[in-house]
């Protein structure tokens, strides 16, 4: 019997949607394995597809044309090893989240998803028919057991394939990036080789995908829970992983073993790559933004010279009459510290032209928050018209303390297709230009150095849209702000207990009342790249017109 098995892990970023791509991918990474000698090539969960495909997969035509494309990828991969990717199966009643062995021509074997995840960003309950948990599949020497994501998150469909005679645990995903998220999938993974006696190997998509940024990490563990590969995270990678057959059975040859940055890189990263990923996806090649000279959209422009590159981003500084003469200095340094192109385009005329046109209307009341609010729609139109004109993705800037409490305007600052920081709260904002001004890797397209001036992050931050206007006017200080918001929005807690932990109930109380208000503000915003276990969009889903506050 051999006692050698050669598997090549395919780290890569699938489109979703787009099928002859995505198996020209795939069959390049065979051709790849192929010279490399291994006897199985595999993809990551729903790679054909692209993942994920939401409500795509509930077009028969769409599942029809991907299992047209398995065909002619086992033809084509007739002659090597055997080929593993997951793609839709048409089903009894609804489709099936499957993964799918091709050799010899032919397709081999298919597993389908046991364990449907319906929480968070995932809805595949509504999707997908959940399978049986399926026996281990004979590939070369070995036999693989294959839970498909989250079934290697239970123990059943692990400890099922070992029962069948498993050898070792392979397990495919698209398993999008959430802070802190890589320690836990390492520790129950652990526990399915300790569960199971077998080694795993964890294979996981990279890229970015609408709101989800897929960080890729994939891993493989020995038995006894010993760490033998780490691929990087949040980039391509085609690995070969040796496995020789001992005592104890199958164990992982030491493979590459690339550093896990810390939580400020990822989110970071995942910034970067969502940004890049979210244009290239959509057929964009640069970006424009406004950039006012305070830290939300200098550390936008930042991100999104990182991305593609400061000769791809034109910046934008709209100054009114309130607009101070520093901020049009920290707005030219950014630009100039970053490389970027920086645009002037004055508002003053227009908004005396809008207040005039209004004036008969408005006859008689008192100026208020509606004439701070013509400022930023006035240059929400401004970079509307840029973005129309040149092809630019406009980028929204507001952090995710002013998009959890209103505290933007609809159709002017909110204007945009992307926002990079949606998850991102006011003092992370603080800590991310920070670490960005002391650290520089290889994958970043920006300079390196301060390229966020510290007059920029260390000043109080305004709107500017009146005389001497600080945030604190509006808002508590975002150190207090942005402990409620977590409490609220991350941890369901209730105002008692946020009373609890030493907050002031009145504001504790304002804090959820502007958050649930400002719902209708968020349904209309532009997507961002999720960071933390509950980004606004999918994985919180609160009522428009609802009346409720916590006050018992």
């Amino acid at each position: 019997m051999p006692d050698a098995f050669r598997l090549t892990l395919a780290q890569l970023d699938p489109r979703v949607g787009d099928l002859d791509g995505n198996a020209a991918r795939a069959l390049a990474a065979w051709e790849e394995g192929k010279a490399a000698g291994a006897d199985l090539v595999a993809l990551p969960e729903m790679f054909l597809a692209g993942y994920q495909p939401q409500d795509l997969v509930l077009k028969p035509a769409f599942v029809k044309a991907c299992a047209a494309r398995l065909e002619k990828l086992a033809e084509a991969t007739k002659d090597g090893p055997a080929l593993a990717l997951g793609a839709p199966f048409a089903g009894l009643e609804r489709p099936e989240n499957a993964y799918w062995i091709l050799q010899g021509g032919e397709i081999r074997a298919r597993v389908s998803k046991h364990h449907l995840p319906n929480y968070g960003v995932f809805d595949e309950k509504r999707l997908y028919h959940s399978a049986d948990p399926s026996g281990p599949i004979q590939i070369g020497p070995a036999r693989l057991g294959i839970p498909i994501c989250e079934d290697a998150w239970f123990p059943d469909v692990a400890e099922t394939a070992a029962e069948s005679g498993a050898e070792i645990l392979f397990v495919p995903n698209g398993s999008p990036y959430e802070r802190g998220k890589h320690d836990m999938r390492v520790n129950l993974m652990v526990a399915r080789v300790v569960e199971t006696g077998l080694p795993l190997v964890y294979l996981n998509r990279t890229g970015g995908q609408d709101d989800q940024v897929f960080d890729g990490g994939s891993f493989a563990l020995n038995v006894h829970g010993g760490l033998a590969a780490q691929l990087p995270f949040f980039e391509e990678r085609i690995v070969h992983l040796d496995f020789e057959r001992g005592n104890e059975g199958w164990r992982c040859a030491p493979g590459p073993l690339a550093p896990v940055p810390d939580t400020a890189e990822l989110d970071y990263k995942a910034m970067v790559v969502g940004t890049r990923d979210y244009l290239a996806k959509t057929g964009f090649r640069k970006v424009v933004l406004g950039l006012s000279g305070g830290v939300d959209s200098a550390l936008v422009a930042a991100i999104a010279a990182d991305a593609v590159g400061p000769e791809n981003v034109r910046c934008v500084m709209l100054p009114s009459r309130y607009t101070s003469g520093h901020s049009l200095e920290d707005a030219a340094g950014v630009a100039k510290a970053l490389g970027t192109r920086l645009d002037t385009v004055p508002i003053a005329p227009g908004v005396e032209t809008m207040t005039q046109t209004l004036a008969p209307l408005f006859d008689g009341m008192a100026a208020d928050v509606t004439e701070e609010n013509l400022q930023s729609r006035l240059r929400g139109l401004i970079l509307m018209a840029l973005s129309n004109k040149f092809g630019e993705l406009l980028l929204t800037t507001g952090n995710k303390s002013e998009v959890a409490v209103g505290y933007a305007t609809l159709y002017g600052d909110m204007n945009g297709g992307w926002n990079p920081i949606k998850d991102l709260y006011k003092m992370r904002v603080f800590a991310a230009c920070r670490w960005r001004n002391a650290e520089h890797r290889d994958w970043m397209k920006g300079p390196a150095g301060v390229v966020i001036p510290p007059r920029v992050i260390d000043k109080p931050p305004s709107a500017e849209l009146r005389e001497d206007q600080k945030d604190e006017d509006s808002l508590p200080p975002y150190e207090v702000l942005d402990d409620i918001l977590e409490g609220l929005v991350e941890g369901d807690l209730s105002v008692s207990d946020l009373v609890a932990k030493g907050h002031e109930r009145a504001v504790v109380e304002r804090v959820e009342h502007l958050l649930y208000l400002a719902e209708y503000k968020r349904f209309q915003s532009a997507p961002g790249p999720k960071l933390g276990p509950k980004a606004f969009w999918l994985d919180r889903r609160y009522p428009i017109a609802m009346s409720w506050r916590d006050r018992d």
